[in-house]
């Protein structure tokens, strides 16, 4: 048996996963698959593949490209989700600001550098034609975080996923003011350098069966049902979700990462745009 550590988002797009694990359909092909919920994302996961701390993430692709061109030791396998992410634009409930064009003065919450809800902050502000040097920045660590800042009256806007943080808007905690989808696949599966180098002879295995789960997945018997029950959510709120959800089983277009590359380059968080084998297996 192979061990192979997995990191990725405790969220509803990672249910493929934990159901392959507990079918044991991993051991079936002799491989040890060991999944640990990072919930402070992005930023946190690229810290991990750098310091070899996990061999594979299940990672926003925007993040990730960030972190290699700057030199983090890893690559891109394939896609895992080619729908784009459905980033909510929250303030607290009590908050004045009613629209997300509002908020050109105001700071942002993000989980770290180089998450996610720092990257996408870069790309709403550019959406709105805003000047991106002014952007300012305060580090909540995780979701629990984003709450005891925005409920402290920090003033702060939070960017997380839609529906990750709807029961949040439900429950009078966040109020969201707009969404902004991401321009390009969101989540992409990476694996460091070791790791390819050691263990690449079980990648097509991981792949083969992961694939399978996400192809079939909306065609599981009472899946929402499943997701409600698994992720706090409410029935009418997966449902939308999944039909806004496309799952990925091949890698990454080159023209696709070009485009992550060139608005990244626009926004000045990439120093140059690279050749596609820096990223892509």
């Amino acid at each position: 048996m192979k061990t192979i550590r997995i990191v990725g988002v405790p969220e509803h797009f990672n249910l493929p996963w934990h159901m392959a694990m507990e079918d044991g359909a991993f051991e079936e092909r002799g491989i040890g698959l060991q999944w640990t919920d990072v919930p402070e994302g992005t930023g946190k996961m690229c810290q991990m593949l750098q310091e070899e701390e996990t061999d594979l993430a299940i990672i926003l692709t925007e993040g990730l490209v960030k972190s290699i061109s700057h030199g983090n030791p890893s690559k891109i396998i394939q896609v895992y989700v080619a729908s784009p992410l459905l980033w909510g634009i929250h303030v607290a409930a009590d908050n004045p600001r009613s629209s997300a064009t509002q908020l050109e003065n105001d700071k942002v919450a993000v989980s770290r550098m180089g998450s996610g809800s720092h990257l996408m902050s870069y790309v709403h502000a550019q959406n709105q034609g805003w000047d991106t040097h002014s952007l300012q920045f305060e580090v909540i660590n995780n979701l629990d975080g984003a709450i005891e800042n925005l409920s402290s009256g920090s003033g702060a806007y939070f960017m997380w996923e839609h529906f990750t943080t709807k029961p949040l808007v439900d429950s009078g905690i966040f109020k969201r003011i707009g969404d902004c989808p991401t321009p390009w696949p969101c989540f992409v599966i990476a694996a460091t350098d070791a790791f390819l180098s050691s263990k690449s002879n079980c990648l097509n295995h991981i792949l083969d069966i992961i694939n399978r789960y996400t192809s079939e997945f909306k065609q599981i018997p009472s899946i929402d049902r499943t997701l409600v029950n698994r992720y706090g959510q409410k029935l009418e709120d997966i449902q939308d979700w999944l039909t806004k959800t496309t799952w990925g089983q091949t890698q990454l277009r080159e023209e696709t990462l070009e485009d992550v590359q060139k608005r990244l380059h626009s926004l000045e968080l990439i120093e140059q745009i690279k050749m596609s084998e820096e990223f892509l297996v």
